[in-house]
Parts: C-alpha cells; structure tokens; sequence
C-alpha cells in the first residue's frame, strides 16, 4: 500500500475532485445512473466527484493506492465503491475551483475506488471551518485498486448526509 496523500484539504459547498484530464462536470452529471451511490460520482470518465459533511474548510483527507483489493474497514461510517480510469497521464486530487492539488501518478488502466468517511453529520452541523478552528469530527479516505470495472455500490451508510446524497443519486436531475 502506498500514501499518495495525507494532508488537510479544504473543501467548497462540500466538494473536492479527482481530475484527470477532460472538463469539470457538474453534480447532476458525476452521479447520471449511478442508481443510489451518493458520495463519490463517476459517470463522467476521468473524474471523480467526492461530497463531504463540511461545507466550507478544511477536512481531514487520505488517499491510498493498493496492489489488491484492501479488506473493507468497518469503523468507517459510509462506504461506497466505485469504478474509475484515468483519461490522462495526470491525475489529481483538487479542491474546488482550481485550488490546491496533489498529483495522485495513476496508470491509465482500470481502478476500483472506495471512498470511505466517518464523521459527515458532525461534519455538516459545523458547516464552515474557519483556518484557527480545531478540526472537525469528519475524515475521508479514498483507495484505488486496479480492477476491472463494476458497478457502483453502496458497502455502509449511517449519516443522514449520506442517506441524502444516495437519495439524490437515485434520479438526479439537472
């Protein structure tokens, strides 16, 4: 297993991506047919589409890349999964509207992402997170493994931010 990040990042209406190459998509289209997996959008190719319980600052962020399949971690309160290749050489974690990144170095081949979180309501009740405030309750940790693709799905959910967000991933509508 290899850390490719561990670092706070802030987030923006709750939001934070993984990019490689292509146009930023927006909310309704990174969920489009994902029948129920909120949290972590891929319909669109190249781009991973990651909600938080806090709105605005900065959250607690892990991103891991696995030679196999991880054991699934069960003190984390969400757990979905989803499919994921890269359409560039460069692929990144980056907060919102351009801000800061972190070069991820994926391989163009198929993955398997988990986005795991624990904390999303205590997360959301904050809300905003000014810089001299303590960190919040929420943490993130999103792993990537090669696979080949499968569909989307739901491991554990437990927030009712979670619940939310899987609700809207049933039918968005833009």
């Amino acid at each position: 297993m290899k850390v490719l990040v561990s670092d706070e990042v802030h987030v923006d209406s709750g939001q934070v991506f993984v990019k490689s190459g292509g146009d930023d998509c927006d909310l309704y289209d990174a969920f489009a047919g994902q029948e129920g997996v909120g949290l972590c959008g891929a319909a669109m190719g190249g781009m991973l589409f990651l909600l938080t319980g806090l709105r605005f600052g900065g959250v607690r962020f892990t991103v891991e890349l696995h030679d196999n399949r991880p054991a699934l971690d069960e003190t984390w309160e969400e757990i979905v999964e989803v499919p994921f290749r890269p359409v560039s050489e460069e692929t990144e974690l980056r907060q919102w509207n351009g801000g800061a990144s972190w070069d991820l170095g994926l391989e163009q081949r198929d993955y398997r992402a988990r986005y795991c979180a624990v904390g999303m309501d205590a997360g959301n009740s904050k809300n905003v997170r000014e810089e001299d405030e303590p960190q919040t309750d929420d943490q993130y940790l999103l792993q990537f493994w090669p696979a080949p693709p499968e569909p989307a799905r739901v491991f554990k959910q437990t927030s009712r931010q979670a619940a939310n967000w899987h609700a809207f991933a049933t039918s968005p509508v833009g």
